[in-house]
């Protein structure tokens, strides 16, 4: 393979990860296809990988001077980002951010960049469709898809091209980032919204793309995806906080669920204490009955378990980052 490493590249292709050996290389190989015509680099921003992942991407590195593998100190995302960013993107146009975990087709750079440079977008992101493989991450999966998981949210269903407030990062031009200060690396979770919230604020347009899109794969059981929805919740309230940005009603009818579990537990007072509870639980498992029933699915039944974690622990994490009275504290 040939590689023009002196000229300074328009494209860097950021990779963070962290115990990924499973994945990496053949991510890396699928990238590798795109450098050429988008005159790219590839950063793996590795947070200290105790697996075989840091020995694949150095192998990559010397057979491909393009491959660069870069450490992050602080382990979170954002803060591999922001390094990747400050270290090589200097000379680059755009920053085009790859999850490990994730599945890309083969022309996903190509056509994020035709995107940018057709709309003039300052930031292009995409769809997200949730695939599994075991019983629970099919089910999952379908709750993920469905607006009774997601709410409605197009970055998780699709759409057409148009223009967000937020949508699943994949491309940003690299002035627009590094103006706005790039990520906030005191977010461990939704610091993708946060970000966006920014880029707008500064004036910087944010364009949906239907012109590709990516697959993820959820978590496989049930403390794994609590923990990653606690996370979600308490990175949406640290958002909350530090804009005072208003939740969306997509978000406050998740938001409602940790109050109405506290106040079931009246019940032992007045029974009609746990009605509100009855009446969440009921609609989850209903939809999952329409789901296995209506659409034919047979892991809606489950999929409604698997939304009423996400929606309880999202809940959970944003109460209880709200209430930390830690954040009302005047900054030292």
């Amino acid at each position: 393979m040939t590689a023009d490493v002196s000229a300074a590249p328009r494209c860097l292709i950021v990779i963070p990860c962290l115990n990924e050996e499973k994945h990496i290389g053949p991510l890396i190989e699928k990238l590798q296809g795109s450098l050429d015509a988008l005159n790219a680099r590839i950063v793996v921003a590795d947070g200290g990988s105790t697996d075989r992942t840091r020995e694949i991407v150095e192998w990559f590195a010397v057979a491909d001077p393009r491959v660069i593998l870069l450490d992050n100190p602080k382990r979170i995302q954002s803060a591999a980002v922001n390094l990747a960013a400050s270290t090589f993107g200097a000379d680059c146009e755009y920053l085009i951010r790859i999850d490990a975990h994730g599945e890309y087709p083969d022309d996903y750079c190509l056509q994020l960049e035709r995107e940018a440079d057709v709309m003039n977008a300052d930031s292009v992101v995409v769809a997200m469709q949730t695939v599994g493989f075991s019983t629970f991450q099919k089910a999952t999966a379908v709750a993920q898809n469905s607006k009774l998981g997601n709410g409605g949210s197009k970055h998780r269903t699709g759409a057409r091209g148009h223009w967000v407030d937020h949508g699943h990062h994949a491309l940003m031009r690299v002035e627009a980032f590094q103006t706005v200060g790039g990520y906030d690396e005191t977010f461990r979770h939704n610091e993708d919204a946060e970000l966006d919230y920014r880029l707008r604020q500064a004036g910087f347009r944010i364009w949906m793309t239907d012109k590709t899109s990516m697959v993820y794969y959820p978590r496989s059981s049930v403390g794994p995806l609590f923990r990653q929805y606690f996370g979600y919740g308490r990175g949406r309230a640290r958002n909350f906080l530090k804009h005072r940005s208003r939740p969306s009603l997509r978000q406050l009818l998740p938001l409602s669920v940790m109050p109405v579990a506290v106040g079931a537990l009246l019940a032992i007072i007045n029974w009609a204490a746990v009605i509100p509870f009855g009446l969440w639980a009921v609609a989850c498992l209903g939809y999952g009955a329409w789901l296995a029933l209506g659409q034919r699915n047979p892991y809606g039944p489950l999929a409604a378990v698997s939304a009423m974690v996400m929606h309880f622990a999202w809940s959970a994490g944003f109460w209880r980052e709200l209430l930390d009275y830690r954040q009302w504290r005047p900054a030292s």
